[in-house]
């Protein structure tokens, strides 16, 4: 950054460049603290879920958020926590969006039914209690075309500069996401009495009501199969609900999801 900007927030690691911010958090870990923030504006080599590339053009921001103390029971609902953090920060921040975000389970922010954010989540766990880098892109001046990305490569990626006059600074971006990242993971805690988190029940009814999948006819492919059904809504521990033709309903941790409502995704 330039030297005559303000210092950085001590919680920031800015990077020229690296392979990929969740690489270089994983590796720097015991160096780093809870709501640390890795970023950089030119990431080379960055992964996506299930082993996929995440496309970095100009213009995506990239950001790796260190969270700790999490129960390992909640580690598989930290990337719709995560989804809900980034639907808040754009929204906080351009107020023209609001109620126009929608989270395709488990790791997509879409917007108009397009591919806004993506979200990478990898957890370590010791005991009882885990820490999580939760890795995001999010599209803010993207130009797909120059950057020589097709329709079918990008998963019909939006960015935001495509909907809004204003985007906001990558700076003003990282504080909010880590503001409402912080209060995820807050939410996420055991009680100190009870030794329970609440923090999933607290964020159900935000989640289903940014369900963008619920209704629609998708596949889910885990590792040994696919399955195909009606979107039937998140269950009260996180999972997908997928209503099969026979009428059984299957409820689902993890998965890659194929949906038709703006082509496969």
């Amino acid at each position: 950054m330039s030297r005559s900007q303000p210092p950085l927030p001590i919680w920031l690691h800015w990077l020229e460049s690296c392979p990929s911010t969740n690489s270089w958090a994983i590796a720097h870990l015991p160096q780093l603290q809870h709501g640390d923030v890795v970023y950089t504006p030119q990431q080379t080599a960055g992964r996506g879920q299930h082993g996929r590339v995440w496309h970095s053009p100009p213009g995506v921001l990239t950001a790796s958020f260190v969270l700790e103390h999490i129960p390992v029971a909640q580690l598989p609902v930290i990337s719709l926590g995560a989804g809900l953090s980034v639907i808040y920060a754009v929204e906080d921040l351009l107020p023209s969006l609001q109620g126009t975000l929608r989270l395709k389970w488990s790791n997509d922010v879409l917007l108009n039914g397009r591919k806004l954010a993506g979200i990478l989540c990898e957890a370590t766990a010791s005991g009882t209690l885990g820490r999580v880098v939760v890795g995001i892109g999010l599209n803010c001046r993207v130009d797909f075309e120059q950057a020589g990305l097709d329709i079918s490569t990008i998963g019909q990626a939006i960015s935001l500069h495509q909907v809004s006059p204003l985007v906001p600074d990558p700076l003003l971006l990282l504080d909010r996401l880590r503001h409402y990242l912080l209060q995820t993971a807050g939410l996420l805690k055991p009680e100190q009495n009870t030794g329970e988190s609440t923090g999933l029940t607290a964020l159900l009814p935000a989640l289903r009501s940014r369900n963008a999948l619920l209704g629609h006819t998708i596949i889910v492919e885990t590792g040994s199969e696919q399955v195909t059904g009606q979107a039937a809504g998140i269950s009260d521990r996180g999972y997908l609900l997928l209503q099969l033709p026979n009428g059984e309903v299957r409820s689902f941790v993890s998965g890659h999801i194929l949906w038709n409502h703006e082509g496969r995704s």
